[in-house]
């Protein structure tokens, strides 16, 4: 399978990618309170936040949609 995905907003864009962009633009705090989840709430790092959000679909969804929505608005 090798066609480009053209609906995708998020096609080329990694986990990490998408969680870094969060970090700089919100900071953990903020982005604790905007998606309430323990790994960005209690001892937030990078490396944990990515094994959680690769291990819970619901969580991933949440993030991917913050991350689409604050590009939407720039």
């Amino acid at each position: 399978m090798t066609g480009t995905q053209p609906n995708n907003p998020l096609h080329g864009i990694t986990l990490e990618m998408i969680v870094t962009s969060l970090i700089e633009r919100y900071g953990w705090s903020e982005l604790g309170r905007r998606i309430n989840i323990r790994c960005f709430t209690h001892d937030p790092s990078l490396k944990s936040s990515l094994k959680f959000l690769r291990r819970t679909p619901w969580a991933r969804e949440k993030v991917e949609a913050l991350y689409l929505s604050m590009n939407q608005k720039d």
